[in-house]
């Protein structure tokens, strides 16, 4: 290891199990200061346990480096108070903020109760702003910055079974862009890796995907945190395996003009299909073989 983040203090959300508990360790292993912040809780979000957070605390300490656990759900306004105050009461400072923390209720969209809709969209994209906002009041205060990074999903474009957890991925990437432009004049970065790894969530895509280690993740995370990014912000990344991509940003692709000073829905009929036309949603051209997938695993 290079110690490429000697000195820093980060805290990892989601950090004792799967993507968290790598991106915690290889933190760890540049030199950080670690707060790993995990509630330990089951997939259902049942039995909410230190335990997992405690555990890596050890993996860290036994290697030599410092670390603190902090057992909270991340869903709840306070808890992103705590996780930030755990490193700035330890360690004086919070240098970067990785949020790994998530969770799945799968269903349709016609069978979804608001409960499972709720859930998700509480613990990713209530569980950034959480960490977000008190991170980036202390942050923006410190000469030497920071840096945020969020965890989205290529499923932002769209899921079949998953339009709660999609909705809260594309919510998290505009969330990370808002914060890229509001914290810029104070030093703060805000980027969003959109990972792609084995990990428990992962083991219930009912169909086949490109995947990889959750240790490739890490080093992407460490080096957004690190000052080797301090130019890098309001970016999304896929990282898989040995691959890296970079999102595009949105933008406008073509205008048409009312012949007069506004459209009536005849003339948008006429003019649309032969002039600005559509964009073919990435995923339809799939997901007949995704569907398929579907019923034959559950079947």
């Amino acid at each position: 290891m290079t110690g490429m983040l000697a000195g820093k203090t980060v805290a990892v959300t989601g950090g004792g199990n799967g993507i968290g508990r790598a991106v915690s360790l290889a933190c760890a292993a540049e030199g950080a200061n670690v707060v790993v912040a995990d509630y330990g809780v089951a997939m259902d979000g049942s039995n909410p346990s230190s335990e997992v957070a405690n555990l890596v605390v050890k993996e860290i300490e036994a290697a030599g480096g410092k670390a603190v656990a902090v057992a909270g759900d991340v869903s709840k306004f306070d808890t992103g108070a705590e996780i930030v105050a755990a490193a700035v009461d330890t360690w004086g400072s919070i240098d970067g903020v990785v949020c790994v923390a998530g969770n799945l209720r799968e269903r349709m969209l016609f069978n979804m109760s608001e409960d499972e809709f709720d859930a998700v969209i509480a613990v990713h994209l209530k569980g950034h702003f959480n960490v977000y906002r008190h991170a980036s009041a202390v942050m923006r205060k410190q000469e030497s910055g920071g840096s945020i990074v969020g965890f989205t999903s290529g499923a932002f474009v769209g899921s079949t079974a998953q339009a709660n957890y999609s909705a809260a991925k594309g919510g998290i990437i505009s969330l990370t862009r808002s914060a890229a432009l509001s914290l810029h004049k104070y030093g703060v970065r805000a980027n969003c890796i959109a990972p792609i790894a084995k990990t428990r969530m992962s083991e219930n895509v009912p169909f086949e995907i490109e995947t990889g280690e959750p240790s490739a993740i890490a080093p992407m995370a460490v080096y957004l945190i690190s000052d080797a990014a301090k130019e890098i912000t309001g970016q999304t990344y896929t990282v898989v395996g040995p691959r890296i991509s970079v999102w595009n940003q949105p933008h406008e692709l073509r205008s048409m003009f009312a012949p007069g000073d506004e459209w009536t829905a005849q003339e948008i009929a006429e003019a649309l299909p032969r002039s600005i036309k559509y964009e073919e949603h990435p995923m339809l051209a799939d997901l007949e073989r995704r569907m398929a997938q579907m019923e034959n695993k559950g079947a």
